[in-house]
């Protein structure tokens, strides 16, 4: 199983701060640095010194770190328009020397559209939004040096485009598709990406997402064991009872809660957490961690728990 850190930096976090957990992430030999994309802090706190720019803060990473993967969990479709994302994302990629991937959702967060002027259209305009964005940028990026790409949908066109710049990796960079939806997110998933994300759910419920998801690719004839599962989970890990309740408390949530939802405990529990997910299916799990101050937390996971995975 492989381990990413993922980050929530609309909760407050610089640009360095990313870069600290980043570095320390590849220093420690996990497989990825993710980070979600919100311009605004969700619950308690005032988010100060303010949002950073996903897009453009994975840029930054992309020169100051040298292995590990970047991306994230998840773009909002209502951000971005799709032929810009597809150049963004295209230019990371050539920037980190293929090492970029593109987690893309419908968008959910209303609060924040309001604060910045960004248009928030109700579930329906947002998924066929999304998935016009899947085929299109998709589309841009498949398109071979020197041919020209069209696309006619309801809410975007494009016409005669070159499809430049060409990512590092191809066919293209790897897409993550995540989340509960029982008919729309399965068949999107099936059809455009290489990753499907079941996001802080317990095993039961991912089992019955993958199980989803797996039908859904059989119905267009795409072979299953093509698309890679995973789950993103909550990580509060001690070295004993003491150390884990004082990293519960600091991120405000209550130590049973944490045990039954997430990546929780001594390190040993946390491997039979881990373990729990990987016989529900998941091949890879995204550990939110909620402190950004928190290096120790990350070495500890790296030393104590990672190894028992492999």
């Amino acid at each position: 199983m492989d381990l990413r850190i993922f980050t929530e930096p609309q909760q407050g976090a610089s640009y360095d701060d990313l870069l600290t957990v980043a570095r320390a992430t590849e220093d420690a030999g996990y497989d990825g640095f993710f980070r979600s994309d919100h311009y605004l802090v969700m619950g308690d706190g005032d988010g100060l010194p303010g949002p950073t720019d996903a897009w453009t803060s994975l840029a930054g990473l992309a020169r100051d770190t040298s292995r590990i993967r970047l991306g994230t969990l998840v773009s909002p479709a209502t951000f971005r328009w799709p032929g810009v994302l597809a150049i963004q994302v295209a230019q990371v990629d050539q920037m980190s020397d293929g090492r970029v991937e593109l987690g893309l959702g419908a968008g959910w967060y209303e609060a924040e559209h309001a604060a910045y002027g960004i248009d928030f259209p109700d579930l329906g305009e947002r998924f066929d939004r999304y998935a016009e964005q899947l085929e299109l940028i998709t589309g841009l990026w498949d398109t071979a040096a020197g041919e020209r790409y069209s696309f006619a949908g309801t809410y975007y066109a494009v016409t005669d485009s070159p499809g430049l710049p060409k990512p590092v990796q191809q066919p293209h960079p790897p897409i993550i598709v995540g989340g509960s939806g029982k008919r729309r997110t399965p068949q999107l998933a099936a059809r455009f990406a290489d990753e499907f994300n079941a996001n802080f759910v317990n095993p039961d419920k991912s089992r019955e997402l993958f199980e989803r998801v797996r039908a859904a690719c059989g119905e267009i004839g795409r072979d299953p064991g093509t698309l890679r599962l995973s789950n993103a989970l909550v990580v509060c890990c001690g070295r004993d009872e003491a150390e884990f309740r004082d990293r519960a408390q600091r991120i405000g949530r209550e130590p049973d809660e944490l045990r039954e939802n997430g990546v929780a405990g001594t390190p040993q529990e946390c491997v039979d957490a881990l373990g729990r997910f990987a016989d529900a299916g998941s091949q890879r799990v995204y550990l939110q961690l909620l402190d950004f101050t928190d290096i120790d937390q990350i070495e500890l996971v790296a030393a104590d728990v990672a190894p028992q995975l492999r």
